[in-house]
């Protein structure tokens, strides 16, 4: 899709020599020879970027970039000016100038502006759509839960929401933290701008500088054209540092200076890009920890720590489960069209007993298989995975796949069945043998004695 530029300038060689530059296929280019001229093609057409001079008749450039600004929400707008000075320059960007630059320049620099103000704009239309969805579906009630634990959580993220501090999220891999991240965004004043999501622990950490901060030409091999970065991409909006302790300890201190200088440096630049995002920030790793291991620095820690936001285990929140999977069997029945009636009490039961190493993604993950191998829309216990099945029937489903295979060996298997349910007993009891012998119904020199001969010592 073709993107839009519109060059105002009153000086025609000026203008002729732009016109050449940016003359390619895959941009549209509208010329203008006033900032009156350059405020009605604004008016008529979908412009993506706007590079205009400072001093023009029919209105200044700084009018055309408050015209654009107010106009055009996607639309970023470089001014150009033989009168450079401090004052101006500080006025331009503080009305929203993606950039300024001073004649004489050089026609490679312009165009490298330009581009990065392109892809810029093209950033914010592709997530246009998402973000008019996601406002409404990161609201604080679409995050699922009743527990106390949750409530509380919520409480302290609409009040996060609510300020532009940075924050920090902990909690096990699968609790949602992205989920988090985002209603934090969408219910900020920056939601109608850019939530770039990072995932450190997924790209390689010798192209994660890039991927963050973008790179210039030439910087390294294979860098054949310039590359903005996802902080640079963000502007005005939020990046999701996610599993930020994968990072490495060099990168580390270059994000900390992003956070307090509020600038970044391309790789392979020499001058600093000026950006305003929030930084949320996310791991599963206690921090303190690989502080201590020197794998973490202190500092940024205390940069990224000004609110953090645990979010609790599901072993930890099982009141939550029943309308979890109320909510995930419901979205997979509504996308599958099948016909689903839900748990029996036994198996919702099993799923309340279940420790959930994997947290809520398990839960989801678990509940889209079922929806799709669904028969008559209820399901049962037995159409759970035999780790979600209490021991016993785990045994259950053993002894018969034995006895389906040739038989087994009676006395081992009675053998396993009494080991297996000693130590079951000392484990509920904290190893208190009085307790478990009561527990098993047996004197306790009965479980001692069994114990002895087993050669069993505790849990």
């Amino acid at each position: 899709m073709k993107k839009t530029l519109l060059i105002a300038e009153d000086d025609e060689n000026v203008l002729e020599l732009l016109l050449s530059a940016f003359s390619r296929p895959d941009l549209d280019v509208h010329p203008a020879r006033s900032g009156s001229e350059a405020m009605d093609l604004i008016d008529r057409h979908d412009i993506d970027v706007v590079l205009t001079d400072l001093v023009m008749p029919g209105g200044d450039g700084l009018e055309v970039l408050v015209h654009a600004r107010k106009t055009l929400v996607n639309c970023e707008v470089i001014l150009m000016t033989g009168y450079g000075t401090v004052e101006n320059a500080v006025q331009a960007m503080k009305l929203g100038a993606f950039h300024y630059i001073t004649k004489p320049f050089k026609v490679v620099e312009v165009v490298h502006l330009v581009g990065r103000a392109l892809e810029m704009t093209g950033v914010k239309k592709e997530n246009i759509h998402l973000k008019r969805h996601a406002i409404g579906h990161y609201r604080f009630e679409n995050i699922i839960g009743v527990s106390e634990p949750v409530r509380q959580m919520l409480s302290l993220v609409s009040k996060v929401a609510g300020s532009d501090a940075t924050a920090l999220i902990l909690g096990e891999s699968g609790t949602g933290k992205e989920l988090v991240a985002r209603a934090i965004h969408y219910n900020s004043n920056r939601a109608d701008r850019v939530f770039a999501p990072v995932n450190c622990s997924a790209i390689p950490a010798e192209l994660l500088e890039s991927e963050l901060f973008g790179h210039v030409r030439g910087a390294f091999t294979g860098a054949h054209t310039a590359r903005t970065g996802r902080f640079e991409a963000a502007n005005r909006g939020t990046i999701f540092l996610d599993e930020i302790a994968e990072m490495s300890p060099p990168l580390q201190a270059k994000i900390l200076r992003v956070l307090q200088e509020q600038s970044l440096t391309p790789v392979g630049g020499t001058r600093a890009v000026d950006v305003d995002v929030r930084v949320i920030a996310a791991t599963n790793k206690d921090l303190e920890k690989e502080i201590a291991a020197d794998r973490f620095r202190q500092d940024l820690y205390f940069r990224l720590n000004v609110i953090p936001i645990h979010i609790p285990p599901l072993r930890e929140r099982i009141e939550d489960i029943p309308v979890l999977v109320d909510h995930f069997i419901g979205k997979y029945a509504r996308e599958s069209g099948r016909k689903v009636r839900g748990f029996r009490p036994e198996a919702m039961e099993s799923l309340k007993r279940y420790a959930w190493p994997g947290n809520v993604r398990e839960l989801e993950n678990l509940m889209e298989r079922l929806v799709i191998l669904s028969r008559d829309g209820w399901f049962e216990k037995k159409d759970l995975p035999q780790a979600m099945l209490p021991r016993e029937d785990k045994a259950r489903g053993n002894t018969a796949e034995k006895l389906q295979n040739g038989g087994l060996d009676f006395r081992k298997a009675r053998e396993d069945f009494e080991n297996s349910i000693i130590r079951e007993a000392l484990s509920l009891c904290g190893g208190n043998r009085n307790r478990a012998a009561g527990l098993l119904g047996l004197k306790r020199t009965t479980l001692l004695e069994m114990l002895k001969r087993k050669g069993l010592r505790g849990p």
